[in-house]
C-alpha cells in the first residue's frame, strides 16, 4: 500500500473537517430523530434499530465519497499515479483504506451512543458493533469503485453515489439481518463473503476504471 498516499490523504482530510463531519453529523441527526418521530416505545425502536442505523450509515457513507478522485483530478495528481511505474492498485487500496480511517471509523465510534438511543440490548448492540467494521469496509472499497468508475464524467457530480448505492445493498440487507435476527452466524459469514470478494476484485476493477477513463479526464 502506498502509505505517503494514505496520509496525504489523512492530512488532507484533517484540514478539511467539513468532508467527514458533515457525513458523521448527518448520521448523528438522522437517527436520533427516529424515536421523536415515532415514540419511544422500546419495542418499536428496538424492531427498527438495525435496519435504521444501517441504512442511515449507508447514506453518510455515500455523503462522503464525491471527493475521492475529484481532488487529485483537479491538481493532476491523479495523472501522476496513472503515469507511476508502481501499481494503481495500491494507490485504490490506499484511497479505500482512507476513507474507511475518516468516515467508517467515527461512525463505528459514535454507533454505540445512538444504539443506547434506540433501546438496542447488549447483546444486539454487540452484533452491531461487529459488523459495522465489516459492512462499512464494503462501503469504502465500493465507493472508491464508484468514484474510479466515474472519474471521467466530470460532469455527473452524484453518478458515483448512483453506481454504488445498489452495490452496496447487499452488505445492509446481510448487517441488519445479523444484528436484528436470532440466527446471526449466516447473516454474518455472508457479509463477511462480501468484504472477501469486495478486497479481491474492487481494487483491480477500480484501477481498471481508472486507466480506461484516463483519457475523459
Amino acid at each position: 500500500m502506498k502509505l505517503p498516499l494514505l496520509r496525504r490523504d489523512l492530512l488532507v482530510a484533517a484540514r478539511r473537517p467539513g468532508e467527514w463531519l458533515i457525513p458523521l453529523a448527518f448520521f448523528t441527526a438522522t437517527v436520533a430523530i427516529f424515536p421523536l418521530a415515532i415514540g419511544t416505545r422500546p419495542e418499536t425502536l428496538r424492531t427498527i434499530a438495525p435496519g435504521v442505523i444501517w441504512t442511515v450509515a449507508l447514506l453518510s457513507s455515500l455523503l462522503s465519497q464525491d471527493m475521492l478522485f475529484r481532488r487529485d483530478i483537479r491538481d493532476g495528481s491523479l495523472e501522476q499515479l496513472l503515469l507511476s511505474p508502481r501499481p494503481l492498485i495500491l494507490a485504490v487500496l490506499a484511497k479505500a483504506v482512507a476513507h474507511w480511517l475518516a468516515c467508517g471509523l467515527p461512525l463505528i465510534v459514535l454507533a454505540p451512543l445512538l444504539a443506547a438511543w434506540m433501546q438496542l440490548p447488549a447483546e444486539q448492540l454487540l452484533l452491531l458493533l461487529v459488523t459495522l467494521p465489516l459492512g462499512t469496509a464494503v462501503f469504502s472499497l465500493l465507493a472508491v469503485f464508484a468514484e474510479a468508475v466515474a472519474a471521467g464524467a466530470s460532469r455527473s457530480r452524484f453518478l458515483g453515489g448512483m453506481l454504488a448505492l445498489p452495490l452496496c445493498m447487499p452488505a445492509v440487507i446481510f448487517a441488519a439481518a445479523a444484528v436484528a435476527g436470532d440466527a446471526p452466524a449466516a447473516p454474518l459469514l455472508l457479509l463477511a463473503a462480501c468484504l472477501s470478494l469486495a478486497i479481491t476484485v474492487l481494487p483491480l476493477a477500480a484501477a481498471g476504471a481508472l486507466r480506461a477513463s484516463a483519457q475523459g479526464i
